[in-house]
C-alpha cells in the first residue's frame, strides 16, 4: 500500500456533486486553491428529487450553467398543473427573478455538469477517494485522510474542510456536529421513470394522505414519485413487486393518473426512501463547516433539497472566501454564517415539516402557496447578489 500526501490547499471539499460541487466552483472562481473529493466514480446516479425550485434555477442562471443545462436535454418547465379529484388548476410558470421557467434533470447528468464547471473555475476534483477521518491540531481540523481507488492512503491538508458528503455525513461525524433542531421521521418518497407519457409540464396530484405527480426530465421521460407517510409504503419496502405495488399505490391516490401511468413504458426500477430526517446541524467549528444535506436535511416533500444545497454553497463560499482573504475574523465569520443559514431556511423547513404530516387538503393548499411565496422571496435575494469575485479584486 502507497501513502499520497498533498501539500496544504486553501479548502477541500468532501463530496463533489451538487453541494460539494458548487462550493468548490465557486471557492475556485475566488482564484483559491480548492480540491474536492468524493468516494463514487462520477458521473453517477444518485438518490434525488430533481426538482429545482425557482431559486436553484436562478443560481444555475447566475452561475452561468443553465444554457449548459437545457443543453443537455434537460426540457424547460412552464407550466405546473394542480389536481384534486375533479378539478385541476393550471399555472404557467412567471418570469421572475431573472428566470422563466423550471428544470428537473437527472442527476448524473446536473451533477457532471457542476463537476466540469469547478473544474474550468480551477478546482481540482478527485473520485473514487473514500475519507475515514480528518486530521486536527489543537483541536482544529487540518485537512482529511482516506483511502484511495487502489487502497492507497491519501491524505489531504487545508485551511478548511467542507463536508458535502450527504445525510451520513463522515466529515459531521468526525467533527461531531450536533444536530440543533430535530423533527419528525414521518416522511417515504419512491419513483420511477416512465417514457410514453403526455404531459405539458410538472403535474401533482393531491389526495389525503399524499400526492402523486411527475417531472419532465431528459430523454423525454417523466420523474415520477409519490409522497407519503411511512406507514403508507410498507409494501414498497417488502420484497414483494415494487413495481406492481407502486402503481397500486399511485391508484390509491389517483385512479386517473394511475392508468395514464400503466399505459407508459416504466424505464427504471423504483427506489426510494423512508423514514426522511428533518433536521438541522451546526454547520461550521474550528476549520470545518457543512454544506448540502450533511448540514440540513428536510423531508423532500417540498422538493427543495437542491436548491437548498446551490443557496448554502454559495453563502458558505463567500464566507469561507472573505476568511481566506483575511477581510473577516473567522470565528465572528462563521457564528454569522450559522446565524444566517438558520434563519434563511426556518420558514421553508417549518412548511416542509407540518406538509409532511399530510394535513387536510386545505391546511395542505394554503401551506403549498405559503411555500411558494417562500421560494419566489429568495429567488429574488439570490437574484440580487453580485457574483463572487476573485482574489485580490476590490469590491464593487
Amino acid at each position: 500500500m502507497t501513502s499520497t500526501q498533498s501539500p496544504g490547499h486553501d479548502v477541500v471539499v468532501v463530496g463533489a456533486r451538487c453541494a460539494g460541487a458548487a462550493t468548490a466552483m465557486l471557492l475556485a472562481r475566488q482564484g483559491f486553491d480548492v480540491v474536492a473529493v468524493d468516494r463514487t466514480r462520477l458521473p453517477s446516479d444518485t438518490l434525488s428529487t430533481h426538482s429545482l425550485a425557482r431559486s436553484g434555477v436562478v443560481q444555475l442562471h447566475r452561475w452561468g450553467l443553465l444554457d449548459e443545462v437545457l443543453s443537455s436535454g434537460a426540457p424547460p418547465i412552464r407550466e405546473v398543473s394542480f389536481h384534486a379529484g375533479d378539478s385541476v388548476v393550471r399555472k404557467q410558470i412567471k418570469s421572475s427573478a431573472g428566470v422563466d421557467h423550471l428544470v428537473a434533470p437527472r442527476r448524473h447528468i446536473l451533477d457532471d455538469i457542476l463537476v466540469r464547471a469547478a473544474e474550468r473555475s480551477g478546482a481540482e476534483v478527485r473520485t473514487g477517494i473514500t475519507v475515514t477521518g480528518v486530521t486536527q491540531d489543537a483541536g482544529r481540523v487540518t485537512g482529511i485522510i482516506g483511502r484511495g481507488p487502489d487502497g492507497d492512503h491519501v491524505e489531504l491538508h487545508a485551511r478548511f474542510v467542507v463536508g458535502a458528503d450527504g445525510l451520513r455525513s463522515r466529515i459531521a461525524r468526525a467533527v461531531e456536529a450536533p444536530v440543533t433542531d430535530q423533527r419528525h421521521q414521518n416522511g417515504a418518497c419512491f419513483y420511477t421513470y416512465a417514457a410514453g407519457l403526455e404531459f405539458s409540464g410538472t403535474e401533482f396530484h393531491l389526495a389525503d394522505g399524499g400526492f402523486v405527480g411527475l417531472f419532465p426530465t431528459h430523454c423525454r421521460e417523466a420523474n415520477v414519485w409519490i409522497s407519503t407517510s411511512t406507514d403508507r409504503v410498507a409494501r414498497l419496502l417488502g420484497n414483494g413487486d415494487r413495481n406492481r405495488d407502486f402503481l397500486e399505490l399511485v391508484h390509491e391516490f389517483s385512479p386517473s393518473f394511475a392508468e395514464r401511468l400503466a399505459a407508459a413504458r416504466q424505464t427504471a426500477p423504483v427506489r426510494g426512501f423512508a423514514g426522511m430526517p428533518n433536521q438541522l446541524r451546526r454547520p461550521v467549528g474550528d476549520g470545518w463547516a457543512l454544506v448540502g444535506d450533511a448540514a440540513y436535511f428536510r423531508d423532500s416533500i417540498t422538493g427543495h433539497g437542491i436548491s437548498d444545497a446551490f443557496r448554502d454553497a454559495e453563502h458558505l463560499s463567500r464566507t469561507l472566501g472573505a476568511v481566506l482573504r483575511d477581510e473577516s475574523d473567522e470565528r465572528s465569520a462563521m457564528a454569522r454564517y450559522h446565524l444566517e443559514r438558520d434563519a434563511m431556511v426556518a420558514e421553508i423547513f417549518d412548511i416542509t415539516t407540518e406538509l409532511a404530516l399530510f394535513p387536510p387538503l386545505d391546511r395542505f393548499t394554503e401551506l403549498q402557496k405559503r411555500l411558494s411565496r417562500c421560494i419566489e422571496t429568495e429567488a429574488e435575494s439570490l437574484a440580487a447578489l453580485p457574483p463572487v469575485r476573485p482574489v485580490g479584486a476590490h469590491a464593487a
